[in-house]
């Protein structure tokens, strides 16, 4: 079936039972955090899990006049209803060894009793019971169909958990959280419906009885010594010295009716297998027999509530970029075609729309899906991104087998926008599927070459809207604001100090102070609009003693960089931090390796510095030449490796009398490398995008020849992390 079967599929039914989870979800927090209270609220009985009724029942007896139950609950809590030996009624926990009383139960608060009532049945009875049992099951479903869309996305099963560029807040963590909560959103679903329609007694059955009857004279006894206490429910005693009356065990199978005398067995009634399921319902459902299970559960609802908010969002972003056309496509002359997964492509799309129709031309927007044959088009613009490893975005991936059914009149032009992040490794390769077969088209004729645009900028756009005015005289604007995504709720940033340039070296460090609720770490990103027009410049920070550090690389024409030069101390300016979680510094590793060159160093100071775990941590550098800048690094690390923080620093000059890349000292270290990533080491890589390529060859290499192993491998168990420009 389709992705975006699977993704209707998965919408509908987060739509139809959004509500009751949302009920469901909040209850089962609180629900989950009792259950934990519940564990914690008792002293703990040692070993208890050894105890047998020899050891416990004798005590009890002389300990207290008269017992009329001892019950165990799922916490392990041992509740006796006795009189003691001064008369008194005693209904308290006790210590099942020493007969010591050690607690009271106390019913459970009105709050918990409301939230039970409406976490089960909404105050509706059994239509409540009903509904959630359905809201239940659909969450099956939703688990389901969610668990087969991130299959799709990532391309199979073996690559579940490979590595998710974050694109988009809402669709990263939606994904992430979907795959760490996977097993028990599915436990919590399965339970809660098998426990809804237990409740309708869809698996009634009767119990077995075996009866006493025409049994033989020397009857089994009970086994109190090989009996645990663990595999008890309760024990009723004898209500007089009749020898009639018996002790009733009940244990978590069957109950046990035995002579209080001779302790010969009377009479055994099994419970129905459903007994056992429905008790292990409860356990997985409620979290009451382990603490952990229950923070497990409590996490997961939790994890509805942002499912919830984030697919809506989602769904939201997609649909606000909506079509909307003045002209049928049977009488327009430019056809624009796109294919998008969250919006972005169509907002593109969209701009160029009404510019043509603003200069007079006759202009229709379609997805690719809706392809067919245009009677009048002499131009097709096709913008599309790719979705996650390659694949066609949900509403393109039928055009492929739509190309060849529907054959355009001859001379009609085309041209391909793609869309995506360098950072996967099948960056546009859907555009670049879409290119060469409409290039097989006997009626297609190449307007412009495919263009790609990287991370959504506008830059790389307008790009390509120069090459269309150029080639066909047409005025669309160059300016980038106009393509541009205006941010809002920035925050303001003040300028702490600033380092001086030279001729040697155009490299400044730029320090900054943020806004106390200003949250950020080493590794993310800083994005500046110096035209304050939507123009998005990304630097990669450093958080070094609690202040935003930047290096930045002054160019002449740099709109970014000039910007930041020319900021004085003091001064304040607006911008937004940009999580790059896929790029901080790992919290478990035994060794990492930082490789970087110019102004890629500028995440790595900070994580250094911030290397409070004592990481193996190794640093290589790549520059042109000595400078200040440069002895200030040296400086820098000498001091980190003092107090531990830093292992090894290697340090390359391209241009000094010993010229040498960073490439020349990663080679000479080869050994190195391969033993790090063969025993689950990290490397990051931050710096110029050459640079990260030439790495990855080399280290490509030497794994194949040290470790008989490409460099893939590693990179799809998350062990090199790039964040390159």
């Amino acid at each position: 079936m389709t992705l975006s079967f699977w993704r209707l599929s998965h919408l509908v039914l987060a739509i139809v039972s959004s509500l009751f989870l949302i009920v469901a979800s909040l209850t089962g927090v609180v629900l989950a955090v009792d259950a934990m209270q519940e564990r914690v609220a008792v002293e703990r009985i040692s070993n208890f899990e050894e105890i047998t009724l020899q050891d416990c029942i004798p005590v009890l007896r002389q300990q207290y006049t008269e017992i009329t139950s001892l019950s165990i609950d799922h916490n392990n809590n041992v509740t006796l209803e006795a009189i003691d030996n001064d008369s008194n009624e005693v209904s308290a926990y006790i210590n099942p060894t020493t007969g010591k009383q050690i607690g009271t139960p106390e019913k459970k608060s009105n709050f918990i009793q409301w939230t039970t009532a409406l976490h089960r049945s909404l105050f509706l009875h059994e239509a409540g019971r009903l509904s959630i049992g359905i809201a239940s099951f659909f969450l099956i479903l939703i688990t389901v169909s969610g668990l087969l869309l991130i299959i799709k996305r990532q391309k199979g099963v073996l690559r579940f958990f490979s590595k998710v560029i974050k694109e988009n807040f809402n669709q990263y963590y939606h994904i992430e959280l979907g795959r760490i909560t996977l097993v028990p959103l599915l436990i919590i679903a399965i339970s809660g419906t098998y426990l809804s329609m237990e409740r309708f007694n869809l698996f009634a059955e009767e119990h077995t009885s075996i009866s006493s009857i025409e049994r033989p004279v020397h009857r089994e006894k009970f086994n109190f010594k090989n009996t645990l206490l663990s595999e008890v429910v309760n024990i009723e005693f004898p209500f007089s010295n009749d020898a009639e009356d018996y002790f009733i065990f009940e244990l978590k199978d069957r109950t046990i009716e035995v002579q209080q005398y001779t302790f010969e067995i009377e009479k055994v009634k099994l419970f129905p297998i459903a007994n056992t399921l429905t008790s292990l319902s409860l356990d997985i459902h409620t979290g009451r027999s382990s603490i952990l299970w229950a923070f497990v559960l409590g996490i997961s609802s939790l994890s509805i509530l942002f499912f919830i908010y984030s697919g809506f969002a989602m769904t939201l972003k997609r649909r606000s970029s909506r079509i909307k056309n003045s002209f049928k496509a049977v009488e327009s002359n430019y056809i624009l075609l796109v294919g998008s997964e969250n919006g972005s492509s169509l907002r593109f799309a969209n701009n160029i729309l009404k510019q043509l129709i603003s200069t007079g031309k006759k202009a229709h927007i379609t997805q690719l899906n809706d392809y067919q044959t245009y009677p009048k088009a002499t131009h097709i613009i096709v913008l599309t991104s790719t979705y996650g490893l390659g694949d066609p975005p949900a509403n393109a991936n039928k055009f492929l087998s739509l190309l060849n059914k529907y054959p355009q009149s001859g001379g009609c032009y085309f041209t391909v926008v793609g869309f995506g992040s360098i950072k996967y490794p099948d960056f546009c390769a859907f555009a670049q599927q879409i290119d060469t077969a409409i290039q097989q088209q006997l009626w297609a004729k190449q307007l412009i070459p495919l263009q790609t645009v990287n991370e959504k900028s506008v830059i790389e756009f307008t790009n390509w809207v120069q090459l269309w005015n150029a080639t066909t005289n047409d005025q669309l604007s160059t300016t980038p604001s106009l393509y541009n995504h205006v941010p809002k709720n920035l925050k303001t940033f003040k300028v702490i100090s600033k380092t001086t340039i030279s001729e040697k070296d155009q490299t400044f460090l730029l320090n900054l102070e943020a806004n106390r609720t200003t949250n950020f770490t080493s590794g993310d990103l800083l994005a500046v609009y110096p035209k304050n027009d939507g123009t998005e410049r990304l630097y990669s920070i450093a958080n070094y003693n609690g202040q935003i550090q930047l290096a930045i690389k002054l160019h002449q024409n740099g709109i970014g960089s000039n910007f930041l030069f020319d900021a004085n101390v003091g001064s304040v300016f607006k911008a937004r931090i940009v999580d790059n979680h896929a790029f901080h510094f790992p919290k478990k590793a035994k060794k990492v390796a930082l490789i970087s060159n110019g102004t890629g160093i500028a995440p790595f100071i900070g994580m250094i510095s911030q290397n409070n775990s004592k990481i193996e941590t190794h640093l290589y550098c790549g520059f042109r030449q000595k400078t200040t800048l440069t002895e200030y690094y040296t400086s820098f690390a000498s001091k980190m490796i003092q107090e531990g923080k830093l292992k090894e620093v290697r340090f390359a000059y391209s241009r000094e009398t010993e010229s040498q890349y960073v490439m020349d000292i990663i080679k000479k270290d080869a050994a190195f490398f391969a033993d790090l990533l063969h025993n689950k080491g990290q490397i990051m890589i931050c710096g110029a995008i050459k640079m990260q390529i030439d790495v990855e060859q080399l280290l490509d290499e030497i794994c194949i020849e040290i470790d008989n192993l490409p460099l893939e491998h590693y990179k799809l168990n998350g062990q090199i992390v790039t964040d390159c420009y």
